[in-house]
């Protein structure tokens, strides 16, 4: 079982090293429902470096609010690389923060194929400085265990990507 406690202690982390460098963060979600940012701002002070999300479960709130293209969501569907990448650079740019993390997957207990099963979780990073170009990252985890254990294990491994981004930015 995944403690969800740990991912309080790396949101204190991360909300540390944003004030450290003034920078603001977002998250775009879908599997987590809000979870990531829930924990981002469990810490006090959190409206120093956070200013919102954006859930977006459904496909036509992924189209329409972020802008991610329905081509892709067709083509590849929700769960897949090219819809992370475009979300996080849709929250990115809509909350005019420096890094956005994004997560669409199935965290079951149906909904998995046999080309992604439950548990089959993208998430993508986007970061920018001042006028430095977007740079985005993105990785496929395949989770194991219920619901929430998958909900947990894509929240902390989100914050644990920030927390690198941020570690290749010093202060």
């Amino acid at each position: 079982m995944v403690d969800y406690e740990d991912a309080i202690r790396l949101a204190q982390q991360l909300g540390e090293e944003l004030d450290k460098r003034a920078w603001r963060v977002t998250s775009a979600e879908s599997c987590t429902g809000g979870a990531i940012a829930a924990a981002i701002t469990s810490i006090a002070g959190a409206s120093n470096w956070f200013d919102g999300a954006v859930v977006s479960y459904a496909n036509r709130i992924k189209h329409s609010v972020l802008g991610v293209d329905a081509r892709d969501l067709k083509q590849f569907g929700a769960v897949s690389e090219p819809v992370a990448r475009q979300m996080a650079c849709g929250v990115l740019a809509m909350m005019d923060a420096n890094l956005s993390v994004a997560v669409s997957g199935i965290a079951g207990p149906d909904g998995g194929t046999d080309e992604k099963p439950v548990g089959t979780v993208w998430i993508a990073w986007a970061h920018a400085e001042g006028q430095e170009p977007v740079q985005i990252d993105a990785r496929c985890f395949l989770f194991e265990g219920d619901r929430a254990e998958v909900q947990a294990q894509t929240v902390i491994e989100a914050i644990k990507g920030m927390l690198t981004i941020l570690d290749e930015h010093p202060v």
